[in-house]
């Protein structure tokens, strides 16, 4: 989920689509989110992990 939001990132950036460029920041925010409780060891969704 990170990767893909850094890869929105990019392709926003480059083409200056506005839209990308929030829907990128979010993914990377969730999936940090995720990351870090999978981390801490909470489970997320059932799963140690998320992914």
């Amino acid at each position: 989920m990170i990767v893909i939001g850094v890869v929105l990132l990019i392709v926003a950036f480059l083409a200056k689509i506005t839209i990308l460029w929030t829907v990128g920041i979010i993914l990377i925010v969730i999936g940090a989110i995720l990351f870090l409780l999978g981390r801490v060891g909470h489970a997320v969704g059932g799963r140690r992990h998320y992914w």
